[in-house]
């Protein structure tokens, strides 16, 4: 966003001042959009990919529904799939959050994110598929290379660095504008 001060006297001459603020957000509105446009990628990654391998949007939310809901989730309606929608929008959005509350403390994280963001995506796939999947639904087999491939590569540019971006947008309260 632009700033335009002017900073002359009254009827005098003066000089105008142009400040950019380097697009700053407040934390709450980072991790809010970081969520959506997270979420919206995964999402539609994952609509596209398995799409093509004959999967349906349906399926894959309802797929997601079955981790709160149980197994009965992948037979259920609607509902069932708006679950799924909801959880996936709210794991984007924990997501985004741990990564801007972590870059408070670590400001590298701010300062590097064509490198940070995909290790944090890394990071994401490894923590949702050998720790949140393996605790609900026990130990998975390795999957195929094409989805690992996608998986990983999403996460690192869809998710991982997204994050990192949304996190440097953020203007903390009294970190001044150095990050």
């Amino acid at each position: 966003m632009l700033h335009v001060q002017y900073t002359g006297r009254r009827g005098g001459e003066g000089r105008i001042r142009r400040e950019r603020d380097g697009g700053r957000v407040s934390p709450g509105r980072a991790i809010a959009l970081g969520g959506l446009t997270v979420g919206a990628l995964d999402a539609l990654d994952a609509i596209i990919f398995f799409g093509i391998r004959g999967v349906s949007a349906r399926q894959i939310f309802q797929g997601i529904a079955a981790g709160l809901l149980g197994p009965s989730a992948r037979a259920g309606g609607i509902g069932t799939v708006l679950v799924g929608v909801a959880v996936h929008f709210l794991i984007a959005t924990v997501i985004v959050a741990v990564y801007c509350l972590a870059s408070r403390k670590l400001p590298q994280l701010r300062r590097r994110v064509l490198l940070w963001g995909p290790i944090y995506g890394i990071l994401a796939y490894l923590f949702m598929n050998e720790v949140v999947i393996t605790l609900r639904f026990g130990q998975q087999p390795l999957p195929p290379l094409p989805v690992l491939l996608n998986g990983l590569l999403i996460h690192m540019f869809g998710v991982g660095l997204p994050s990192a971006l949304f996190a440097r947008a953020v203007e903390w309260q009294g970190a001044g504008r150095k990050a």
